[in-house]
C-alpha cells in the first residue's frame, strides 16, 4: 500500500495497531487503520436430473479448465445472491432451492469459497461471458484432470459422495500452503 485510501497521504507505517494483534498499514497523517481482509468466493454446483453443470473457463486464472461456476462476491448482496449470479454470468443457467455445502478456506491465498447446491430451474442453459463451454455432466463423465480448482474438486466429491450414501450434509475443508 502506497497511500491512504481515506486521506491520500504516503505517510503509512506497517505496525501493529494499539489495541489489534496484527499487523496492519496504518495512516500516520490520519489515523486511518486499512484491514485486509480475506475475500469471499461464492458459487453454486447445479444440478440437474442427477446430472451436474459445470462451466468450461474462457479466462484466466486456469483458462480452459472446468470449475463450479464461482466467483467474488460484490458488495450488496448475499453469498445465496453472488452464487446464482455467479451461475448466471458463467452459464445463464437459473437456479432455486440454494442450500449450503462446502466451505472451503484458502489461506494462504486470503480466500474462502462458499458453494451452495441448487437445483437448475430447468435444462435451460448457455455459454455465458466468462465461459467457453457450459456442460451437464453425470459422476463417471466428470473431467477430474481438468477440473480448475481444488475447491471445485472437494464440491463435487463430497456432492457425489453425499448421493450415494443419501444424506446432505456441509462440508468444510482447507487447502494448506507447503
Amino acid at each position: 500500500m502506497n497511500f491512504c485510501s481515506h486521506c491520500g497521504s504516503d505517510q503509512l507505517e506497517f505496525r501493529v495497531p494499539e489495541g489489534d494483534n496484527r499487523p496492519r498499514y496504518v495512516c500516520s497523517n490520519c489515523g486511518v487503520i486499512h484491514y485486509s481482509n480475506p475475500r469471499i468466493v461464492t458459487g453454486c454446483l447445479p444440478v440437474w436430473e442427477g446430472r451436474v453443470l459445470l462451466a468450461r473457463r474462457a479466462i484466466e486464472p486456469r483458462k480452459g479448465y472446468w470449475n463450479v461456476p464461482s466467483g467474488y462476491m460484490e458488495n450488496g448482496e448475499t453469498v445465496e445472491q453472488g452464487a446464482a449470479r455467479e451461475v448466471w454470468e458463467e452459464t445463464l443457467a437459473r437456479v432455486q432451492e440454494l442450500r449450503l455445502h462446502t466451505v472451503f478456506s484458502i489461506p494462504h491465498i486470503n480466500q474462502v469459497y462458499i458453494h451452495f447446491l441448487a437445483e437448475l430451474n430447468g435444462p435451460d442453459f448457455g455459454v455465458g461471458e466468462e465461459s467457453a463451454d457450459v456442460r451437464l455432466f453425470a459422476e463417471e463423465e466428470i473431467p477430474w484432470k481438468e477440473i480448475a480448482f481444488t475447491s471445485s474438486v472437494f464440491t463435487l466429491e463430497h456432492y457425489f459422495e453425499d448421493r450415494r450414501q443419501g444424506r446432505q450434509e456441509v462440508h468444510i475443508g482447507v487447502m494448506e500452503w507447503g
